[in-house]
């Protein structure tokens, strides 16, 4: 199964779940961890459903581009990454 992990900073703000999952798809695989935590969907997709600026996805080592459609296509060997973006000087 795919698994999926969250940046321990996130933890300051809700539950983040580590997760092993059947998905296919990207966005099928966060709606798995939103179904664990209700909340953590607003720390991770801003109001359009897309992935908030300061958060960046990995999937399998390749950084997410499409931070709008997540449709990419995962296996049950997936490792995903869901992180806080670095910003500042």
């Amino acid at each position: 199964m795919a698994k999926l992990f969250f940046t321990p900073q996130l933890a300051r703000f809700t539950i983040v779940p580590e997760l092993e999952t059947t998905a296919t798809s990207l966005r099928a695989a966060l709606e798995a961890a939103f179904s664990l935590n209700p909340a953590l969907r607003s720390y991770i997709l801003d109001e359009q459903g897309d992935v908030r600026q300061h958060v960046v996805i990995f999937v399998d080592g390749c950084r997410l581009s499409d931070r709008k459609n997540l449709t990419q296509s995962i296996t049950q060997h997936s490792s995903i990454h869901v992180l806080q973006a670095l910003s500042g000087g």
